[in-house]
């Protein structure tokens, strides 16, 4: 992920308290104390000594559109 470029869609695992989580959207920054991924609910800041793995992800699958209802 450190050659990741801002803009490419990541998913991040990182250690939480009691276990992992992942982030999954896109890179908007990486420094040398870690990186910020945009979900689709808010940014997320993650120090890098937290980071267990991170890797590229292709984009996201369309949307259905809505099923229309008789």
């Amino acid at each position: 992920m450190a050659t990741a470029a801002p803009g490419t869609r990541v998913v991040v695992r990182y250690r939480i308290d009691g276990g992992l989580t992942d982030a999954l959207g896109h890179l908007v920054a990486t420094d040398d104390d870690g990186c910020t991924v945009r979900t689709r609910k808010a940014d997320v800041v993650i120090p890098l000594d937290l980071v267990v793995a991170a890797k590229e992800v292709p984009p996201a699958p369309e949307r259905r559109p809505a099923r229309v209802r008789n």
